[in-house]
């Protein structure tokens, strides 16, 4: 369980999240939503260890996140972060390893190496392993580096979840790979791992996640079960857009149709 209270978060001097309370437990797939501008990025690097805070407190499994080191954060949380820049060749395989580097100290074992196997072979990029990253589209890459984080959390810790923070994991992705990379994310929900995601879709959102977050200038504007906190007013409200939440004729979610 990783629980949030009273976070407060600067950025160029601008309290940029302000007074955040909430948690997330394993078992279900929490997705925060908001426009550009509403902390998204920040809130999940604050609580993934990677932004300082200016207030507040974060724990994992009641451990206060400033008491663990970095090793022992790094062994049971993994970020996927928006498409990070690399500017020199590095093949494929060894993208996906980085994600085991936590877990041992001088060369990767066999069980390491299975695990990036295993992990590639899940998101269908067995067949890239040799490629150079950089000759990648930017879809690829977005797989590979789900495959790294998946990589490093892969064995479940011997006390507490595991935790994966996904910032916008499918915007480089066509239809196809939307939905596969997020039913590969559903697949974990069942597998005591904390699950948050960062998306701009409102309707993925609405087909994958089993909680929603709005955040509205640092904020949270809205949060509960996803069919039931979506609605047209509070898109308005936080979206300033107008918009309909009809019934999908194909499948139990509903839909939001724009204007």
């Amino acid at each position: 369980m990783l629980r949030i209270e009273g976070l407060r978060c600067l950025a160029g001097g601008k309290l940029v999240i302000q007074e955040i309370t909430t948690g997330f437990a394993p078992g279900m797939l929490h997705v925060i939503v908001g426009p550009n501008g509403s902390g998204k990025s920040t809130f999940l690097k604050a609580f993934s260890g990677e932004w300082p805070l200016a207030a507040g407190e974060i724990t994992y499994d009641g451990e206060p996140l400033r008491q663990l080191t970095r090793t022992a954060l790094s062994r049971r949380r993994a970020v996927m972060s928006q498409l990070p820049e690399l500017h020199f060749p590095l093949r494929v395989d060894d993208i996906v390893m980085m994600g085991r580097y936590p877990h041992f100290s001088f060369r990767p074992s066999r069980h390491d190496t299975g695990i990036c196997r295993a992990a590639m072979e899940r998101l269908s990029i067995l067949n890239l392993a040799a490629r150079d990253y950089l000759t990648l589209s930017g879809g690829e890459r977005q797989r590979v580096q789900f495959a790294r984080a998946l990589t490093q959390i892969w064995d479940p810790p011997d006390k507490g979840s595991r935790y994966l923070f996904l910032d916008e994991p499918v915007s480089s992705l066509d239809i196809r790979y939307q939905h596969q990379l997020l039913e590969s994310v559903r697949v974990l929900v069942g597998q005591n791992i904390v699950i948050v995601a960062i998306l701009h879709d409102l309707n993925l959102a609405l087909q994958y996640a089993d909680r929603i977050l709005f955040l509205k200038e640092g904020r949270i504007a809205a949060e509960g079960p996803a069919p039931e906190v979506v609605r047209p007013e509070l898109i308005r409200e936080v979206f300033g857009v107008e918009s309909h939440v009809l019934q999908n004729p194909f499948g139990p979610q509903p839909v939001i149709v724009y204007g």
